[in-house]
């Protein structure tokens, strides 16, 4: 695949452009991998406003009825249900993966085996979620094109 980057002048001009043979799931992962850059999404820190970028989101966790958005660094509470997250960012590569969590797969590091048929994401930033039995074949369709060997 090649890679072409062009400056230009003004940034109201600026796009990409993906010129492909066939629209693989690869070139729809990095369409939506673009789309995510710019999103950002309103959350709330210790009482204060703040704007929290999509890409930066680790994960999303339902505890008491209130949705919480984690970071590298930070938790941000988000004023949606999970149902709401998971439909609004899936096209950004959001899915369930237990009943509680929403994860980023742009933030999987690598998924592991773990008790009862259960699997661990390790994520990037070294923290551990845990992926639940009824949710594992939908992340392995996901990240490894429903190659069960890959798990």
């Amino acid at each position: 695949m090649r890679v072409t980057v062009r400056k230009i002048k003004n940034k109201e001009q600026e796009q990409v452009v993906i010129e492909c043979v066939d629209l693989t799931q690869e070139i729809k992962d990095i369409y939506s991998y673009v789309l995510s850059k710019g999103v950002e999404l309103p959350g709330v820190e210790d009482g204060h406003m703040a704007k929290i970028k999509l890409e930066d989101i680790y994960y999303f966790e339902a505890v008491d009825e209130k949705l919480f958005a984690y970071t590298q660094n930070k938790v941000f509470e988000i004023k949606l249900r999970l149902y709401e997250a998971e439909r609004a960012y899936a096209p950004y590569h959001f899915i369930r993966c237990s009943k509680s969590v929403v994860l980023n797969l742009m933030q999987l590091k690598s998924i592991s085996p773990a008790l009862n048929g259960r699997f661990l994401a390790h994520l990037k930033s070294g923290e551990k979620v845990m992926i639940s039995r009824q949710y594992i074949s939908s992340i392995r369709e996901k990240v490894f094109g429903g190659n069960k060997n890959e798990i």
